[in-house]
């Protein structure tokens, strides 16, 4: 019975853990709430994302455009309000194919998730990111600039929800004269970043507090401890989004226009003796498949197949650590260009912090390929891989988690390719619906040389769509 009692007890325990860290959600209130007041000011409503809210507006049954929405960031995320929204939007635009994905991970601040995006942001390659972290505020930068820089993503930067009651904005030096860091980084900091890099800084935090003043509240009634959203606070969250991702057809289209653009085949671009070529601006290319005969085509970039640039590779996010279930490494690099591959690290000998610890890697291709210690780099023998001692995760998952981790604990992951050396013409099955193949992505943003050749009779392709981060 006490050793029941204390698996019951421990399990509920990882439960509220895993709660905090958003990994378990509760379910979507199913209840009514009093409705925000209409906003104050709308001024900033739509603004820097207008690329996606035109795709999405402009779909019709004859033609469905494809958006992609990427939620990111930590726990606040990771408390899955983004489905009332996804709901929302599919209900309000029925002719646009949405692809729509939640990768936060809860308890990883700005210093960690700078480290993560690798796997999640630039390979998902987002429409549009929804983005919310807590942490250092110049790493907060370093992810917003690096996702201008390699992506076409426009972003809505969220403020933060009002956990407590905010102080008023000081005057003179912020840094000297706000004293809540919290204040400091949604008056002025945030707002600076959003504007320095052309993202959309949504006001939840003052809307948030308009609605506990209308409805006489406290901060502390919609969480469910400090910081966190009970049910009505994650109904509230959504809601704010909701309304502000709004059409603006009369706004200038000068901002996005560029970034994204599409050549149809048989107008702007031709085939020729069996090869279509495009020479473009960007890093990312993707071909729009046609209805019609099948048909398969070698793709090269600059002469060469995307499988040959080794900036098209990506690591696919590690397994999760034993407890809390974090990817155990954050970031893992390499020295001389990976294969496609499977790859798995054996862990042992832990020390009692678990910032020590013995490993061995082997690949599906590679083989045995080394082993290190945590407390040091390791460099595999083929240079395939590298891991820095502060991207293990095994530390973190200890303290928070409060149990060992098993010794031969294995941690897997594995190499994509962002991109195909044959294009094969896909099923085109409804032919008002996109159907894209990626050929190429995160390539250097700069002149490339997009070329096709075709094996046989020329695939079936309506167009070739070109992106071009709007940050170099």
């Amino acid at each position: 019975m006490i050793s029941i009692q204390w698996q019951t007890d421990s399990l509920r325990r990882l439960i509220v853990v895993l709660m905090i860290c958003g990994f378990v959600s509760t379910p979507a209130p199913a209840v009514d709430y009093p409705a925000p007041r209409p906003p104050r000011d709308t001024s900033e409503y739509g603004k820097h994302f207008q690329r996606s809210m035109t795709l999405i507006a402009t779909s019709t049954p004859e033609k469905r455009n494809t958006v992609r929405i990427l939620f990111y960031g930590q726990s606040i995320v990771g408390q899955r309000w983004h489905t009332m929204v996804a709901e929302d939007l599919r209900k309000r635009f029925p002719n646009t194919d949405f692809v729509i994905e939640n990768k936060a991970i809860g308890g990883f601040s700005s210093q960690l998730l700078v480290r993560t995006m690798h796997y999640d942001v630039i390979p998902f390659y987002p429409d549009l990111l929804v983005f919310h972290v807590y942490g250092a505020h110049d790493k907060y930068e370093d992810i917003i600039r690096e996702l201008r820089m390699r992506t076409t993503a426009e972003i809505i930067m969220q403020s933060d929800h009002a956990n407590k009651w905010p102080e008023p904005k000081c005057e003179g030096d912020p840094w000297k004269n706000q004293k809540d860091w919290g204040d400091k980084m949604n008056y002025f900091f945030l707002p600076g970043v959003a504007k320095k890099y052309k993202c959309s800084w949504q006001p939840q935090r003052w809307e948030w507090v308009d609605y506990l003043k209308d409805n006489s509240i406290e901060p502390k009634d919609l969480l469910k401890d400090s910081v966190h959203l009970n049910e009505q606070g994650r109904w509230l969250m959504a809601e704010l989004l909701k309304r502000y991702l709004v059409y603006l057809p009369d706004d200038p289209q000068d901002e996005w226009k560029g970034m994204v653009r599409t050549y149809e085949v048989g107008e702007e671009i031709q085939w020729q003796g069996g090869r279509l070529k495009l020479e473009f601006e960007g890093n990312r290319v993707v071909a729009l498949g046609g209805p019609g005969e099948g048909g398969k085509a070698e793709v090269l970039i600059d002469g060469k197949k995307p499988s040959e640039h080794p900036e098209c590779y990506t690591f696919i996010r590690p397994s999760g650590t034993p407890h809390v279930g974090w990817p155990c490494v954050k970031k893992i690099t390499w020295e001389r260009p990976p294969v496609l591959e499977s790859w798995e690290a054996t862990c042992s000998n832990f020390n009692e912090k678990q910032d020590e610890f013995d490993f061995a890697v082997e690949g599906s291709v590679t083989g045995p390929d080394g082993s290190g210690n945590a407390k040091q780099k390791f460099v595999s023998k083929s240079g395939r891989i590298v891991i820095e001692p502060e991207d293990w995760v095994f530390e973190y998952d200890k303290r928070v988690g409060k149990k060992p981790a098993p010794d031969g604990f294995k941690v897997r992951w594995k190499v994509e390719l962002m991109g195909t050396d044959e294009y094969v013409v896909p099923n085109v099955e409804n032919p008002s619906r996109e159907y894209p193949t990626v050929l190429a992505s995160n390539l250097d943003n700069g002149r490339h040389t997009l070329e096709l050749v075709a094996d046989g009779a020329a695939p079936s392709i309506l167009a070739i769509r070109v992106y071009e981060p709007p940050f170099k």
